[in-house]
């Protein structure tokens, strides 16, 4: 394996758990998400992985639905992304993106892996588990967050209906390096 698919794997092993950990009566919670909850965030997720299989012409095969089993619905899709980052041509397919030209690896580790994270807090705090963010995976993240175009914050930029990070949320100079990550990608750390 590679550190795209090692980095890949590391991050969908702990958003399972984190969908693993959330108890039935949780799902309708609302996220920190205005307009989705804790099934919609997995629901957001599931779906940003068969975006990753549009160049290749594939959708997400069969797999229990989200209503049914979130858990389930979410390996289906999992083991879709881990398939095309284990095949080295297809990891190295390059298309065209919103952001330029990139490989179809480079894709999933800039949006659907990184996804996992961000996400992964959401549906944390929507649950009430753990949401510290892996402090290595918050200084990783910081720089990029720090560079956020504002088209990125625009409603509708990529697309109907697509919001990529909603607007940034004021965070004191002095918090904690996760909390002003957070603010920077649109949530509030108190939610």
């Amino acid at each position: 394996m590679n550190a795209i698919a090692d980095r890949y794997r590391v991050r969908a092993d702990a958003f399972e758990g984190k969908v693993a950990a959330v108890e039935a009566g949780q799902w309708e919670n609302q996220s920190p998400c205005d307009e989705w909850n804790a099934r919609d965030v997995v629901g957001h997720i599931v779906d940003m992985h068969g975006v990753m299989l549009r160049p290749f012409g594939r959708d997400l095969g069969p797999a229990p639905t989200l209503r049914e089993d979130p858990l389930g619905a979410f390996r289906a899709a999992r083991a879709e992304i881990e398939a095309i980052l284990a095949d080295p041509v297809l990891a190295a397919t390059e298309h065209e993106t919103p952001m330029g030209k990139v490989t179809a690896e480079q894709n999933i580790d800039q949006v659907v892996s990184a996804d996992l994270v961000l996400h992964g807090w959401d549906l944390a705090r929507a649950t009430g588990q753990d949401d510290t963010i892996d402090p290595e995976e918050v200084a990783r993240m910081w720089p990029e967050a720090q560079a956020i175009p504002e088209e990125m914050r625009t409603p509708g930029a990529f697309g109907p209906g697509v919001v990529v990070f909603g607007p940034e949320v004021k965070v004191p100079g002095d918090a904690p390096l996760q909390d002003r990550l957070l603010g920077l990608m649109g949530r509030d750390p108190n939610f």
